[in-house]
């Protein structure tokens, strides 16, 4: 039997940031020609964790933080599928923030599109790993972005702002190419104010800096990148566009995954393998 299930209208308040990742998502995947029955989106906890049910696609709703090695999972499983895992700040980088570094470091072949807003809104506002100082009684936020560049694993690096979603979609776009050539995890963040208990978006149009602008910039140097991430954070802004695009081992590669080979592209039907099953049955059963 086969259920199929139609796209929902989205449930967040009016003027949500996620609307801008929803909006710049369905443009990329358009743009990138990807059927409804080659994508999953993996998605986690938080106001953020019902984009996979606005969409033509698969769609999957992980465990709090456990977005990343379900995603990993998936697209290890069928690396014919084009898996994007996406999420929120507050699940990305506090509880799965182990799983982000790992994800850097490991470079499996998907996407990650995390929804920063400095707040649980889901929970009525709390206060996240990226809130601002003003918040935090002047902890300092963090940047995942300078966090993903440290690891030498990490392959692409991006970070968009909703309220310039064409930008954000080309981004996203160029991060679906990514993964679906097997080049490994594609990163990209997503400033998406929270309109309810965290409205940032007065602030951002003179703290973002667009990288992407300067011709000169090369997003193949890492050293280059992490210096001038770094240089714009000291003067209170903060770098948008491509950041880090380079080449690297993959988590894939490394385990030879390919389609012959994929456990969710065997066939196991009963029928088909009936001597495989007795086989199996002889030396397992008591």
């Amino acid at each position: 039997m086969t259920l199929t299930f139609k796209p929902k209208a989205p449930i967040w308040c009016a003027g949500c940031g996620h609307f801008g990742v929803h909006t710049a998502l369905t443009h990329a995947l358009k743009a990138a020609h990807v059927p409804a029955h080659e994508a999953l989106i993996i998605a986690g906890i938080g106001c953020s964790g019902s984009i996979q049910n606005n969409l033509n696609a698969y769609g999957y709703h992980a465990l709090h933080g456990r977005v990343l090695p379900t995603a990993t999972g998936a697209a290890l499983a069928n690396p014919n599928l084009l898996v994007i895992g996406a999420g929120g700040d507050g699940d990305g980088y506090a509880i799965g923030g182990g799983h982000l570094l790992h994800s850097f470091k490991r470079n499996p072949s998907l996407v990650y599109i995390v929804m920063n807003n400095g707040v649980y809104g889901l929970t009525k506002g709390q206060n996240s790993p990226t809130a601002g100082a003003a918040l935090t009684n002047g902890e300092a936020p963090l940047d995942a972005v300078q966090l993903g560049l440290s690891v030498s694993g990490s392959t692409f690096i991006a970070r968009g702002f909703v309220g310039w979603w064409d930008q954000l979609a080309t981004l996203i776009g160029e991060g679906i190419q990514h993964a679906r050539a097997h080049c490994g995890f594609a990163f990209i963040e997503a400033i998406s104010p929270c309109v309810t208990y965290n409205d940032t978006y007065p602030e951002w149009d003179g703290k973002l800096a667009d990288i992407s602008r300067d011709e000169a910039y090369d997003p193949t140097d890492r050293v280059q990148a992490m210096s001038r991430v770094m240089r714009l954070s000291e003067q209170g802004k903060l770098a948008v566009g491509k950041i880090l695009h380079t080449t690297g081992s993959t988590l894939d590669q490394r385990h030879n995954v390919s389609a012959q080979r994929a456990p969710a592209l065997q066939d196991v039907l009963p029928a088909n393998n009936v001597s495989t099953y007795e086989a199996i049955a002889r030396d397992h059963l008591v």
